[in-house]
């Protein structure tokens, strides 16, 4: 991992996710999580002070360490215990079956081997267990998907980020079902403002 990956990208990615308007759509899916929870992309841990007391524990996947050390203090003040893991989420260091609840906000369009990453999330949930989710991706406008399409090779070079990738049919895809899902467009350039919030289970 060069200099850019290692001091640059985490940098943009922790300013990038204190804008306006994620700060105002975060608290619909941390505040619900419950029992052993798993957050897919810690970041700087802007999530864990949203997470209530019906945590029990939170683990922090965050493959960044730069992004890992940012999120020190809010774990150290949080009323559960943190454990960071420095890990990607193609290869997660939890038992099968371990999580009751998994969360990810803004994370999906960035991890390289997306189908992997979903099996992954699947195999450590508990069969009851709930994936929270809150992502961007394809829209339902083919004028808006071209632009997707056109600005995806400059989004993934510089933030890593997928902007075509369709969040219901990859979760779906990986043995969810879908059990709630909120999509529409939030404020912003709409080749990044479709929003897909939801709810998926164990199928």
């Amino acid at each position: 991992m060069g200099f850019y990956h290692r001091h640059i990208l985490p940098r943009m990615i922790s300013g990038g996710m204190r804008n306006s308007v994620m700060t105002e759509k975060r608290p619909r899916i941390a505040p619900f999580a419950t029992g052993q929870v798993l957050e897919v992309g810690l970041g700087s841990g802007l999530n864990i002070p949203l997470y209530t007391n019906a945590v029990e524990k939170l683990y922090g996947l965050e493959p960044l360490e730069l992004l890992c050390r940012q999120s020190e203090s809010l774990a150290l003040q949080a009323d559960f215990p943190v454990d960071v893991l420095t890990a990607s989420a193609e290869e997660i260091p939890l038992p099968d079956n371990s999580i009751d609840t998994v969360v990810s906000t803004w994370t999906l369009c960035s991890i390289p081997d997306i189908e992997q990453a979903l099996t992954e999330m699947r195999r450590v949930l508990r069969p009851d267990g709930r994936l929270l989710f809150m992502e961007h991706g394809h829209a339902p406008d083919a004028n808006v998907v071209k632009w997707q399409k056109r600005l995806a090779p400059v989004l993934k070079s510089l933030a890593g980020c997928d902007p075509t990738r369709k969040m219901d049919d990859l979760i779906a895809g990986a043995g969810f079902r879908i059990s709630e899902l909120d999509a529409g467009y939030s404020d912003g350039p709409r080749f990044i403002a479709y929003h897909y919030i939801g709810e998926a289970r164990p199928a």
